[in-house]
């Protein structure tokens, strides 16, 4: 009985239910996916009408995210910072429905873009948490993750890109869904600057191989 009780959802089972409760205000919320335990996620409840899990964000350079396999499987990070969710996490949460993927940047002379997926998922774990997106349905950023679609996620420990003889991840220091290798890179190595080794954070679309200030990535259910 306890071990059903455990898995029967106790409140709302992602934002956009945090958000139809009641609440407005963005910030860590507990969250009960169906046969999953409660998980603490960070609610954006005011961009573009809310509801959104925010599954990435880089503001400043102080979380590493050049980690390995397992780190990037369970999530790490500090959230009143940078974090990344979780691998595992991001694909319970994106395999049943339809998602929304929104991509918020900004670049080292205050621009600020983003751009808006139709669908979103993430596989698991035995297909190497491959990606999953549609096409861009709105704003300015371009789609720096067509070349990314349908690969297997990479990190310095284990190389699933299509590039022959070397790593992507540890080419750029990063972790990604790489090809061989990239049109983004939004886990590369904090630059200080507008950096151009390729290294930092990158979405070719909209400042080329430019290192850029902050990003950050998040789902919600489909319109």
């Amino acid at each position: 009985l306890q071990h059903i009780s455990y898995l029967l959802p106790t409140g709302p089972k992602n934002c956009q239910e945090v958000q139809d409760e009641g609440e407005a205000l963005s910030g860590w919320y507990t969250i009960h996916p169906e046969n999953q335990g409660p998980l603490r996620v960070y609610c954006d409840l005011e961009t573009d009408g809310g509801g959104w899990i925010v599954f990435q964000r880089r503001v400043d350079g102080s979380v590493d995210f050049y980690r390995d396999w397992s780190a990037y499987q369970k999530g790490f990070g500090d959230q009143d910072g940078e974090f990344w969710l979780g691998n595992d996490n991001i694909h319970h949460l994106t395999s049943k429905g339809e998602f929304q993927l929104r991509v918020d940047l900004e670049d080292f002379q205050k621009k600020r873009t983003h751009a808006t997926y139709s669908g979103f998922s993430i596989g698991g774990e035995e297909g190497g948490y491959s990606l999953h997106v549609d096409k861009v349905i709105d704003g300015k950023a371009g789609n720096s993750l067509s070349l990314h679609n349908n690969r297997r996620f990479s990190t310095k420990d284990v190389d699933h890109d299509l590039r022959q003889g070397a790593s992507c991840a540890e080419i750029h220091q990063g972790a990604w869904w790489y090809d061989s290798c990239l049109l983004s890179s939004l886990n590369g190595k904090y630059q200080d600057g507008e950096d151009t080794d390729q290294t930092g954070i990158i979405w070719v679309s909209f400042r080329r191989f430019t290192s850029l200030k902050s990003s950050e990535m998040k789902f919600r259910p489909a319109l």
